[in-house]
């Protein structure tokens, strides 16, 4: 198994705080610790402490990157694909979230995400200021240059606003669930993916999701989330409705060795026999 957009670490987020306990039953994993074992045996989530299940380590190598952020994210994702895959989703428990959920929508996960398009921000106009000046010759020409330089700049700032870049549109919260996906913001408008929606969907890096679908009017929308939960709703867009692609069928999803190094540091993984590459 292995992801061509680099290995899973201490350099990706394995520094950031992790979530507290009320986050792991909200569907935010938490590493475990005492109070959280009850959770794990819910869950299915692992109760021992690292190191627990040590595996022979080469002495010359590298000191092994201690248990992260986004290696629970991850540890979480195969555990839920693998109920998925089982059919017994059913048998998880209930994650609370404030979405609108369809009749018999049963959530899965919740977590923070970043909601960003691919757009301009400006239509190419500009606001042309003429000059008409009176006196001094010397007066009149540092003026005019003066009213032709500002034009020139508001025509650069124009050309430059009409390139399409991504934007960031609203921070919020995703919800992951056996239908598809949401993304809730208290100050915009909630969206609702169906698995089937994406015309396109690619894990470009670790926690960034990118997607293609068409709008209500019609047009085709470049989007991305940022979240940790990228790698889980790539994996079952794809399982719905991309199942040739090529990062679902190599397992390029999860870093090198990610099931080593969960069995290294005592968390041992469930992960799907389909999932495998051939």
């Amino acid at each position: 198994m292995g992801q061509e957009w680099g290995p899973w670490g201490p350099d990706d987020r394995d520094g950031a705080e992790a979530p507290t306990e009320a986050g792991a039953a909200n569907g935010a994993p938490d590493a475990p610790t005492e109070a959280g074992a009850a959770i794990g045996v819910a869950t299915g989530a692992p109760t021992g402490a690292p190191g627990e299940m040590p595996t022979a380590v080469d002495p010359g190598a590298a000191p092994e990157p201690p248990w992260g952020y986004l290696d629970q994210y991850l540890w979480y994702t195969c555990d839920i694909l693998s109920d998925h895959l089982a059919g017994a989703l059913d048998q998880r428990p209930m994650v609370a979230t404030t979405a609108r959920l369809r009749p018999g929508e049963r959530p899965l996960a919740v977590g923070p995400a970043f909601y960003l398009t691919w757009r301009a921000v400006g239509d190419g106009s500009w606001t042309h200021s003429g000059v008409v000046a009176f006196g001094h010759p010397a007066l009149v020409a540092g003026t005019l240059i003066g009213s032709a330089m500002g034009n020139a700049a508001r025509r650069r700032a124009a050309q430059a606003a009409l390139q399409p870049r991504w934007v960031p549109e609203a921070s919020g919260e995703v919800v992951v669930s056996d239908l598809g996906f949401h993304f809730l913001n208290p100050f915009a408008a909630a969206y609702t993916w169906d698995w089937g929606t994406p015309t396109s969907v690619e894990l470009v890096g670790p926690e960034r999701l990118q997607c293609g679908f068409v709008s209500g009017n019609g047009g085709h929308v470049a989007a991305q989330l940022h979240t940790p939960w990228a790698s889980l709703i790539f994996v079952l867009t794809a399982l719905h409705a991309f199942p040739a692609h090529p990062r679902l069928l190599s397992c390029a999803w999860l870093p090198p060795g990610f099931e080593a190094r969960c069995a290294r540091l005592g968390y041992p993984l469930r992960f799907p026999d389909r999932l495998r590459p051939a």
